[in-house]
């Protein structure tokens, strides 16, 4: 019983199968286009499409047309100004994760800003070093060039410097990641960044600080360790950091250790206190301008040995052309360094444009990345992507637009070209240390693994199989086995779904799964299977060992000993051992009748019952003569809720046109409901309907064919209750509108 005043509707239609639905009302026919024609769409070109396409490659032209420049000057100016501050920091403390003289960092922090100015779409991001890239990008220039030993013979060495080699290899890494991620984005492939989940770069990314943490503990402590790449790469690395622990520089660790204290100190109280400051206090440019002058006043570099970060030459260096021969040699590694830095920028520009409600096109971001990537190589800046703290500080700051972006790019400039000698005496640990304080917030996603293992497990696999293999392995071969866990994780999810069987909500036209409501109906012969998952050549077999088990028998088996039965009735009857009479059949053998083992003609025993050369068709469920025994059946009929079914391949229709076919000849109907159309469809292009198998199994709602079950078999409905009967209508209570014509504002609606 409803409680009084509850909503309820009444609906009155009649009981549709799809066939019914399709005579009743008409199907409006839309011609599909084959492939030539989104071809020729594709490549069709106008004055409308080549202006929009015009547009699109040059993003700037749509944002500057409307900025304002009273309002958003002055913000993007204080922007620009504190972003370029940290990006002169940054460039410098990220350079030696790359492995390169710190000055490279500068210009990752100026040409890629430059480029990305005209052809990116977001207004926030800070384009340039980002620290898990440098690193995957200092294990290609370690492997390639050691510390100790000779580089790789790679044609284009001779006469160049270790460093100079060094520069050559990011350089061209870094062109081809950009040619890479510049074909990406003309062939509209920006959808690739989907296979990365959030559970799977969080897991790198926490994996990549560990790694970075590790790298920068030869500055914090002042130790001589040689660059290492490969598997294994961060327990080699830890193994020599331990073997020369002795020899750690005190100066150093004192002078990181009070850096990264007082960071860490003033970004927390810039996180509590960040609705109350104009901005956010620069404490890593601040530490970094004190421990210049101290550094420089008290000479550490000779009193105490400490390792500064030296000369850096003014103005920028002459453009370089890629070696052709390098990029055979790190075409494995630019790969998914291009995946990473688009997947890392689009994650951080996706929020932004959410907040600051504008959009973002993933081609074209991937077509800006790539021509920012190229264009920075050729001047020997190495690959570019977004650091999230530098953004933070950009948007954060009041930036409205890239011109935020451009000014700090200036600041970079200036400091590249005029000033960059006062940074001379930095001590390497300070860079180190700031660096190390930037990954709290990578390595505070361990916090994640707690809450994946309650919430969703195969996640949490992901998770740890990412992180573990990227920790042990090398960034790059990290990442495919966590895509290949992930891949593992979907794959399993789709092909051993959760099916199961349904049953009717009493009082309404509503089914759930019978093991969790009480409240429920399930008529009598009658089953109800759901498979929530796709039906392809991966999971069928699962799919049919599903269906037996909720079932509760194998249809085959039970066809093959129906028809062994038969074979056996009928040699009886041919050799008089048995005869029909009105009352059934007659053992007239005086001996005891064995049932033949007679295995002969198997095909036989999988073909539909034939009772033409009898004189009555057999009840199975029934005593049969002689000692002849088969399985008797309670099932009629069987409701399988396509719902969820998004696609069959030819594997599974074969399949399941097999299952459908057992079943239908032992006598059990079967029923689809709510069968995609575009499933309908495919079915009959493949020929999948013939005698047995009818396109009147397939109904519109899974009620519907329990409708048309009950009418069928009314035997299997309990009359005894009204509350036990499937109810096919309810009726509709307004009670808040007591005074107004129902009728106006709720008509009927008829079905």
């Amino acid at each position: 019983m409803q409680r009084v005043g509850a909503k309820q509707y009444l609906v009155a239609r009649a009981l549709y199968s799809e066939d019914s639905f399709a005579e009743e009302h008409e199907k409006v026919c839309r011609p599909h286009k084959t492939t030539l024609d989104h071809v020729k769409q594709y490549f069709k070109c106008d004055a409308k499409r080549a202006k929009n396409t015009a547009l699109s490659l040059l993003p700037i032209v749509g944002w500057i047309k409307i900025y304002r420049i009273k309002e958003w000057l002055l913000n993007d100016i204080v922007s620009g100004v504190s972003t370029g501050l940290v990006a002169v920091l940054q460039g410098l403390a990220y350079c030696l994760l790359a492995s390169l003289p710190p000055w490279y960092g500068l210009f990752s922090a100026f040409f890629p800003v430059v480029i990305y100015f005209f052809f990116g779409t977001s207004r926030h991001i800070s384009v340039g070093p980002f620290p898990v890239l440098c690193l995957m990008i200092g294990s290609v220039v370690t492997r390639l060039v050691p510390d100790e030993g000779p580089p790789v013979n790679i044609t284009g060495f001779e006469g160049l410097t270790r460093d100079e080699q060094r520069v050559l290899v990011a350089s061209s890494v870094t062109f081809l990641t950009g040619i890479m991620q510049l074909a990406m984005g003309v062939l509209q492939v920006g959808f690739v960044v989907m296979y990365l989940s959030d559970t799977l770069v969080s897991g790198f990314t926490t994996a990549a600080a560990i790694h970075i943490l590790v790298s920068q503990l030869k500055f914090v402590l002042g130790l001589q360790v040689p660059g290492i790449s490969g598997p294994l790469a961060i327990i080699y690395t830890l193994e020599i950091i331990f073997a020369k622990i002795t020899s750690t520089n005190v100066c150093d660790v004192v002078i990181a250790l009070v850096i990264m204290v007082v960071v860490f100190i003033v970004k927390e109280l810039n996180d509590r206190f960040k609705s109350k400051l104009p901005v956010p206090i620069p404490i890593e440019v601040i530490m970094t301008v004190i421990a210049c002058g101290v550094s420089y006043a008290f000479d550490f570099r000779v009193k105490y040995g400490i390792d500064v970060v030296g000369y850096i030459p003014q103005g920028y260096e002459s453009p370089i052309a890629p070696n052709l021969h390098i990029f055979k040699e790190t075409a494995v590694e630019a790969f998914p360094m291009a995946i990473v830095g688009f997947a890392v920028a689009f994650s951080v520009a996706k929020v932004y444009s959410v907040k600051h409600d504008y959009t973002i096109d993933g081609n074209q971001e991937l077509i800006a990345f790539g021509i920012s990537n190229i264009f920075g190589a050729s001047f020997k800046s190495f690959a570019a992507s977004t650091a999230l703290s530098r953004s933070a500080v950009q948007e954060s700051t009041g930036g409205k637009t890239q011109i935020a972006g451009v000014l700090s790019a200036l600041i970079v400039m200036i400091v590249t070209l005029a000033i960059g000698f006062l940074l001379d005496p930095l001590p390497k640990s300070v860079l180190g240390a700031v660096v190390i304080v930037n990954l709290k917030g990578m390595l505070m996603q361990v916090r994640e693994i707690p809450y994946l293992w309650r919430r969703d497990k195969p996640d949490c696999v992901v998770w740890l199989g990412t992180c573990i293999a990227s920790i042990l392995l090398g960034l790059d071969l990290g990442l495919a086995v966590g895509l290949g866990v992930e891949l593992i994780s979907v794959i399993l999810r789709t092909q051993f779904p959760r099916c199961s069987v349904l049953a009717n909500i009493r009082g309404t036209d509503i089914y759930k799964d019978r093991k969790d409501y009480t409240n429920i109906i399930e008529p009598k012969g009658v089953i109800i299977f759901r498979i929530p998952a796709p039906i392809f050549f991966a999971n069928i077999e699962f799919f049919r060992s599903k269906l037996t088990e909720a079932v509760g028998f194998n249809p085959l088996k039970v066809l093959r000993k129906r028809n062994k039965a038969l074979r056996m009735i009928r040699k009886l009857l041919k050799k008089g051992d048995l005869q029909w009479t009105s009352k059934g059949f007659l053992n007239t053998s005086f001996q005891p009748i064995t049932e033949s083992e007679d295995e002969s003609n198997m095909e036989e025993l999988d073909m539909s019952i034939d009772f033409k050369d009898l004189p009555v068709s057999i009840d199975w469920n029934a005593d049969l003569p002689a000692n002849i025994s088969v399985p008797k059946l309670d099932l009629h009929s069987l409701i399988l809720d396509f719902a969820a079914v998004s696609f069959l391949d030819i594997s599974a229709l074969k399949g399941l046109k097999t299952m459908l076919k057992e079943l239908i000849r032992i006598e059990v109907d079967v029923y689809i409901v709510a069968c995609d159309p575009y499933i309908l469809e495919k079915l009959h292009d493949c020929c999948f309907f013939d005698d047995e198998i009818k396109p009147s199994i397939f109904f519109l709602t899974l009620h519907d064919a329990m409708v048309h079950v009950l009418e069928k078999h009314p035997e299997c409905e309990d009359k005894n209750t009204q509350d036990d009967t499937i109810i096919t209508s309810v009726t509709v209570h307004y009670p808040d509108l007591r005074n107004r014509d129902r009728n106006t504002l709720y008509p009927e609606t008829k079905f």
